[in-house]
């Protein structure tokens, strides 16, 4: 039987929150008479999350497992999640309810207009506090400005997928992987839906700000060279001003004399540059790192266990 619907559902930690987010699910999915899969990715969960899903599986084979054999991070487990999945559309959402599920309805009414991708963006942003809003404000300025791909604003993983964008989404193989960044990327027809955003239904966010720093980071440096090149720039204009200084003081000096130098000023120019030279290097190290992942060549994702992806399962072990 063809599935029409995959639902992509990443993990980690989250065994408060899944009796309400299967509740939701199952009824928004039962109303639309529609086939369809819900594949939940164990992203290495420390608490009770796997047995929980384990339980929901044997009771709905509709909900299927891919049991990482450790933790990759967010973006990863939803790559594989999107690598598994065999519905004619495909729609990532979280499970700490900050997406309603109620919304999927909506999407597939868009989808079947014609649209193949349908972004969820956010109205509001409940639950967070000012800080978070105003860097992320500042993240999606700085990226539109610097990135010649346009990113949508406020607008999470919580999106449909047809199966044609899908299957783009595969052939992408980098190992730091800026899902927001990648599906601007492979284009499509597109449109969205506004939704009020609410608070996290149970438990603690796993984004502290050190992570989202990375985060950032990470979009940056896939969809923009611009930090490499903005140093050139400035080290141009350093040198210029360097020039004239130094005219200046040849000038200075023919008609003045000498003048005894001045130890303040002479520090602060070797603080500067010197400053100026380690940021420089930092941000070159930055890419290089992302280089040196990337001719590593590992996969990107180990799986210690499939539970109702026989196929998956077969295709692993041939391997």
């Amino acid at each position: 039987m063809t599935i029409e619907i995959s639902i992509i559902v990443p993990m980690y930690n989250e065994e408060e929150n899944l009796d309400v987010l299967f509740e939701r699910l199952i009824t928004t999915l039962d109303k639309l008479k529609t086939s369809y899969e819900i594949i939940c990715i164990n992203d290495g969960s420390k608490d009770n999350t796997l047995d929980i899903l384990i339980n929901y599986h044997r009771k709905n084979p509709a909900i299927k497992i891919i049991n990482l054999s450790r933790n990759f991070g967010k973006d990863i487990a939803l790559t594989a999640g999107i690598d598994c999945a065999n519905g004619c559309a495909v729609i990532p959402i979280d499970a700490d309810l900050q997406d309603p599920p109620e919304l999927i309805g909506e999407m597939i009414k868009k989808w079947r207009e014609g649209y193949q991708i349908v972004y969820a963006t956010r109205s509001s942003r409940q639950g967070e506090t000012w800080i978070k809003r105003l860097t992320a404000n500042c993240f999606y300025w700085l990226i539109d400005k610097i990135t010649k791909v346009p990113i949508p604003r406020d607008t999470g993983d919580f999106r449909l997928l047809d199966r044609q964008v899908v299957e783009a989404l595969k052939r992408l193989p980098e190992r730091t992987r800026f899902m927001k960044g990648l599906f601007a990327w492979v284009g499509f027809t597109h449109t969205f839906i506004v939704f009020e955003r609410q608070p996290r239904f149970q438990g603690d966010t796993k984004w502290n700000y050190w992570k989202l720093w990375n985060f950032a980071l990470d979009g940056i440096t896939s969809f923009s060279s611009l930090p490499l090149k903005m140093w050139t720039y400035l080290g141009l204009i350093i040198a210029l001003i360097s020039m004239v200084y130094a005219s200046f003081l040849v000038i200075r000096t023919a008609f003045l004399g000498i003048d005894v130098p001045g130890y303040a000023s002479l520090m602060v120019a070797i603080l500067f540059l010197g400053g100026i030279q380690l940021i420089t290097l930092g941000i070159i190290g930055e890419y290089l790192g992302r280089v040196y992942e990337e001719v590593k060549a590992r996969p990107l994702y180990l799986v210690r266990d499939y539970y109702g992806l026989e196929n998956q399962e077969n295709q692993q072990a041939k391997k």
